[in-house]
């Protein structure tokens, strides 16, 4: 279906530029004047809205247990040594609409692993502690409207919940009161404050050491670094701004451990401004500094990255260069690219190897844990790629597993998974499918 949906280029155009030309629809505000994302949003929107007129968005499934991967696929999802343990369907989640984010909380006390999962209208929490058989406890509706962009991240047994959806603020909640709940009913759930300082917001960043949220493209701060004191959950407080590099679109904030002797100790944000790798040092919230700024061949749109556990490589992804052909790639420019920086020198950054995909697919989120990369590929679903750091010669990546969570969907197209957690200590990934749900899945990397 998704094939067949690459409409003739004028329609496309003609639906782009009706999102261009009403950029409060769907309750969606437009960014900052100068921001890349006043024109890659109205791209997704398109999609999107082709994708629910065919009545495929969200794609109507029932919830599924385990399917072993056996000769290339779990069921009817291609796979390589990954396992489908479960899968909860967007209506079983309490959504009625697509999904888009994910994260994950481990409850400190009773040890249950719990996948939280954003969606258009509101945030899903699901215990997979019996993964075979997920339990939805709650559903959080949105603060405002519906719409495509929604982000959690989790500090302190807190959930920090932020949205494009206008006036919609940063929900907070206290994830311990879902001890509470059992799943027999899916609790409608609300937030312990909700935090005003901006509105729409398009992600959230914490750094769980410091206590510190960075909030990003907001129509504050010029779409940069909105931070926020969250040491205290319920009682966020502003703490400072970064707008001197303009938008930013995601970022990992971290106390540098790394090799650069300079900045061992600082508080470091690597933020991923749409056409740069920004590394700004934030550690005093009232005079923050930018340490280095590095372009790159093919940037369409610098989308989000993440450190490896030593702090002396970064992986990155760009959303568009796939869409306009520049990654290089075989495939007409259009095969998936990972971007391999090396920053033992903080001020100077160096892109020092490529990782090609066999496949044409968007890349979108990707997390580090141990030494593989886990990857959420839009219509190649779930890459885990292993990092090889040799004596001599370039570090350099290769793929050990995957499983395609969107089997209707193949190419450069804004649809199957969203994003990926690989931190639960039972070894289970929980994806995010846009149009499916929520997958429960186990790799065997042994």
């Amino acid at each position: 279906f998704f094939v067949k949906m690459k409409v003739a280029v004028f329609v496309l155009f003609a639906l782009v530029a009706t999102a261009l030309a009403n950029p409060l629809r769907e309750g969606i505000d437009i960014q900052p004047v100068n921001a890349i994302m006043n024109r890659v949003m109205p791209l997704k929107i398109a999609e999107t809205d082709a994708c629910k007129a065919a009545g495929m968005c969200p794609y109507q499934m029932a919830s599924e247990g385990s399917q072993s991967c056996v000769d290339g696929y779990a069921g009817e999802y291609e796979c390589n040594n990954i396992d489908q343990v479960s899968i909860v369907s967007l209506s079983d989640l309490g959504s009625a609409k697509d999904g888009n984010d994910i994260w994950g909380w481990t409850d400190p006390i009773t040890k249950h692993e719990i996948a939280i999962m954003c969606c258009e209208d509101g945030t899903s929490f699901v215990d997979i502690t019996t993964p075979e058989s997920p339990v939805v406890l709650g559903f959080m509706p949105t603060e405002t409207t519906s719409v495509i962009w929604r982000d959690v991240k989790v500090y302190n047994n807190h959930a920090f919940i932020v949205s494009e959806s206008i006036n919609h603020g940063m929900q907070v909640f206290d994830l311990k009161n879902l001890r509470a709940l059992n799943g027999t009913t899916v609790e409608t759930l609300v937030p312990e404050f909700v935090y005003t300082e901006f509105g729409s917001a398009h992600n959230i960043v914490i750094n769980e050491e410091t206590g510190y949220a960075y909030v990003v493209g907001t129509k504050t701060c010029d779409g940069g670094l909105h931070i926020v004191n969250i040491q205290d959950p319920t009682n966020p407080t502003y703490a400072g701004c970064f707008w001197q590099d303009g938008y930013t679109h995601d970022a990992q904030c971290v106390i540098y451990d790394g090799p650069d002797s300079e900045h061992v100790g600082k508080e470091i944000c690597f933020c991923y401004n749409e056409d740069t790798l920004t590394i700004v040092d934030v550690s005093d919230k009232a005079n923050m500094l930018e340490i280095s700024r590095k372009h790159y061949n093919g940037s369409q749109y610098t989308h989000q990255g993440w450190l490896t556990e030593d702090s002396k490589y970064l992986f990155m992804n760009d959303e568009l260069d796939e869409v306009e052909g520049t990654t290089g790639g075989v495939d007409d420019g259009e095969n998936t690219r990972t971007l391999i920086w090396n920053i033992e020198d903080l001020e100077n950054p160096v892109w020092e190897n490529t990782f090609f995909s066999s496949l044409r697919s968007i890349d979108h989120n990707l997390y580090v844990k141990g030494n593989y990369v886990y990857e959420a590929n839009y219509c190649a679903g779930l890459r885990i790629l292993e990092f090889h750091d040799p004596i001599i010669g370039p570090a350099y990546l290769t793929e050990v597993a995957s499983f395609d969570v969107s089997p209707n969907c193949n190419g450069v197209e804004f649809f199957g998974s969203w994003s990926n957690y690989p931190y639960f200590e039972s070894g289970n990934i929980v994806v995010s499918s846009i149009e499916r749900g929520l997958f429960v899945l186990k790799p065997n990397l042994e």
